[in-house]
């Protein structure tokens, strides 16, 4: 009798923990994903007002950003959860409590490990597709966002380089009809015979077929201006068209390694006529993924060994601190072992797993010293 009211007694204790850590853990989802959009605030803010982007797609391009920030959120949203919730057990004596009802550390630590092990889960599959699902997304709403309006790349008084590969300036500029004030346009495309046209209006009209590709401009009651050789040549016009074609950016934009999925960088390891360089790029990309999606597991027995202390009366707040301290030294050591197996310096599979490694390595040693 008393065996089996210590079993459900411990199984409530294994209960409580798991949906103690479970909302930290959300939280943690929740708090990172703020702080890595915080980082992409400029860029937002300049795609409202540069680009006068509307709200909804802002919200879209925040949607992509945060499954594309999965894989590595997880991770440590899950060691902020347990350090966090581990050490306030520990700080209120609860892990005492747990022990003295013939809880051991792997009991106690168990909760955690489910926790982990589904995590890990969720991780490896928005690692292997969803994550670069999300990437490609934000990848072409960002190219088409470049690509829809010719006339929000020119600024009212400001010259403007690169334009079609024209010099342009103009006094006033309305985005959405594409009229254009006072326009004066340096024409280098042809160097031998460069133009310079000045005009008392004009107004930039895309191509719907090529947004961003092909557009004209029309260009109303101005001026041509040739110098060729020792000859110069005015003409004046009343309606003139310029047309504007980008061949370089005809082509729709390639997947960068971040989109790709796990099968697509399979696949593209087979082929035989890649790079030196790129097929290291590509093959740490492929490692890297697997790597990410088992540092869940790891990150939980080093947070459960650290905080899994009986005489642990240190502050609340200790969690978080040491959750920061132990993610920026993961982060670090990744970054630089990534470095080294996209330049050659050491195998990708090797390079790419020695932070997992040295994590676990010192994840078992902290859990041994808290048995």
């Amino acid at each position: 009798m008393k065996g089996k009211l210590s079993l459900s007694l411990g199984r409530l204790a294994m209960k409580y923990i798991f949906f103690e850590t479970l909302p930290s853990f959300l939280f943690g989802v929740v708090v990172f994903v703020f702080i890595l959009l915080m980082f992409q605030a400029l860029r937002l803010t300049e795609f409202v007002l540069v680009h006068g982007v509307e709200l909804q797609t802002i919200l879209k391009i925040m949607t992509y950003l945060t499954v594309s920030f999965l894989p590595v959120i997880l991770p440590m949203s899950l060691l902020f959860a347990v350090l966090l919730t581990y050490g306030r057990l520990s700080h209120d004596s609860e892990i005492v409590a747990f022990k003295s009802l013939g809880l051991n550390h792997f009991h106690i630590a168990l909760p955690a490990f489910v926790l982990a092990i589904c995590a890990s889960i969720a991780s490896a599959h928005t690692s292997f597709s969803l994550a670069p699902w999300g990437n490609r997304k934000f990848e072409v709403i960002i190219d088409k966002m470049k690509k829809t309006k010719a006339a929000t790349t020119l600024r009212a008084g400001v010259f403007s380089e690169g334009f079609y590969d024209l010099v342009i300036y103009t006094n006033d500029v309305d985005e959405d009809t594409g009229e254009l004030k006072k326009v004066f346009i340096y024409d280098e495309r042809s160097s031998e015979s460069p133009l310079t046209i000045i005009s008392q209006e004009g107004q930039i009209i895309n191509n719907p077929n090529m947004p961003g590709h092909k557009s004209l401009l029309r260009l109303r009651k101005g001026s041509i201006h040739r110098t060729q050789s020792k000859n110069y040549t005015k003409i004046d016009f009343e309606t003139y068209d310029v047309n504007l074609f980008d061949p370089v950016d005809t082509s729709f934009k390639e997947k960068t390694l971040l989109s790709l999925t796990l099968d697509e960088l399979k696949i593209k390891l087979l082929d035989k006529k890649l790079s030196k360089k790129n097929h290291l790029k590509i093959k740490t990309e492929y490692y890297k993924r697997w790597a990410l999606s088992f540092s869940c597991i790891i990150f939980v027995l080093i947070g459960t060994g650290l905080s899994i202390t009986a005489n642990n009366r240190a502050s609340k707040s200790n969690g978080v601190v040491t959750s920061i301290g132990l993610i920026v030294l993961y982060w670090i050591l990744y970054v630089t072992f990534e470095g080294f197996a996209r330049n050659g310096t050491l195998p990708a599979l090797l390079s790419v797993w020695i932070p997992n490694v040295f994590y676990l390595t010192w994840g078992s040693w902290v859990t041994y010293r808290s048995i």
